[in-house]
């Protein structure tokens, strides 16, 4: 937090200046709603400082300007309708360092360029968010690891709407206090308090292992290990010609190590693909044990099938029955000429309940409040 305290009372200074009813509450609220964000993460950032320091639509581009300003990021192109200033107030040009002088109340010049580590910035690291996996190479490899690592984590601390009681921190319950106080002779010795639970959801992957997925399977299948280690009440299937059940394989060792155990054990890997059949087995030997109303299933597969159409629906059409919900995530929905035109994605689009690209890390993002209870 202290990272961000000082940022976050200069942007709190200069929004009053402009206007902006922001308090000293609302950077409070501003700064610990930042311990459950990432921080690397400018848009995030963005909108969750956004909703914390209560922010006024109108007031949302002089916002962003401010923003910029603060945390060492350029602001995204401005609308064509400009904010509203105060007049004591000039506006910031671009390209030039400008920081916010306390006594004159306004935005000035900078004396000197801050040292390294002295304003809070965007790692380079965000740049890789938003970068294909097919042209993840070299040293990106790595660090796009630790990303989807971090993304599996984020999905397990998830905390849903649903309040439960906690000894710790947590809004007061009252009438739960005033039922503890009957023991004590009415004596409200103690507060009794409810916190947001953990949302821990049941999740299945079945992902795609065939010679089209290369390009982002690698990532996915990290994606999919990192999610069963960090969710205990996950299964992970690949397919290709075949289904195999590989979550016992995930559950020790690093993700290289799984990685190279799954390229030794899974048959036809690389291979060819046939979805229908696949799934079908699925349906018959594991939709019962493993799946229930409160499962959310997720498919990850370019829809090239070989296999019968047919089948595909079929077996789409069993698994929705049984789940809470059905994604199908396509790496190739990220680009924007593809159209699911193929016969495996038109047998399975009417059977799924949410279509989305998983062609960068982004893109993953985006499926975290899809798959949480």
């Amino acid at each position: 937090m202290r990272d961000v305290a000082l940022p976050l009372a200069h942007l709190g200074r200069a929004l009053r200046a402009e206007g902006v009813g922001t308090s000293l509450r609302d950077e409070l609220d501003a700064a610990e709603a930042l311990t459950l964000v990432d921080l690397e993460d400018r848009e995030e950032v963005r909108r969750t400082l956004r909703i914390a320091l209560k922010i006024p639509r109108a007031a949302f581009d002089g916002f962003d300007r401010l923003l910029a300003v603060f945390w060492g990021a350029e602001p995204e192109a401005a609308p064509s309708r400009a904010p509203r200033r105060d007049r004591e107030t000039p506006a910031l040009p671009r390209g030039r360092l400008l920081h916010w002088d306390a006594e004159a109340r306004r935005m000035g010049d900078a004396a000197g360029t801050p040292r390294d580590g002295e304003r809070p910035g965007f790692s380079p690291l965000a740049l890789l968010r938003r970068k294909p996996f097919d042209q993840v190479e070299g040293p990106e490899l790595a660090a796009m690891e630790r990303l989807l690592v971090r993304l599996a984590r984020r999905l397990a601390a998830r905390r849903s709407r649903r309040l439960v009681p906690t000894h710790g921190r947590g809004r007061p319950d009252v009438r739960s206090s005033y039922r503890q106080a009957l023991r004590t002779g009415g004596e409200l010795v103690a507060l009794a308090r409810r916190t947001r639970a953990q949302d821990v959801p049941r999740l299945v992957l079945l992902l795609d292992t065939s010679g089209s997925m290369d390009g982002c399977g690698r990532f996915l299948l990290t994606f999919a290990l990192s999610l069963r280690r960090a969710v205990p009440r996950a299964e992970v299937f690949v397919f290709n010609t075949e289904l195999n059940h590989v979550t016992r394989s995930l559950t020790a060792g690093k993700v290289g190590i799984s990685l190279e155990r799954l390229l030794d054990s899974v048959p036809d890997w690389s291979g060819g693909t046939r979805i229908g059949e696949s799934l079908a087995a699925f349906v018959e030997g594991h939709l019962q044990r493993h799946t229930d109303r409160k499962t959310v299933v997720v498919v990850l597969s370019d829809g090239l099938d070989r296999g019968s159409p047919a089948l595909l629906a079929e077996a789409l059409r069993r698994i929705q029955l049984r789940v809470r919900k059905l994604i199908w995530l396509n790496p190739l929905l990220g680009d924007p000429r593809y159209q699911p035109a193929t016969g495996g994605m038109l047998a399975a689009l009417p059977f799924v309940d949410h279509f989305a690209a998983a062609h960068d890390l982004a893109s993953l993002e985006r499926l975290l409040p899809h798959l949480s209870n």
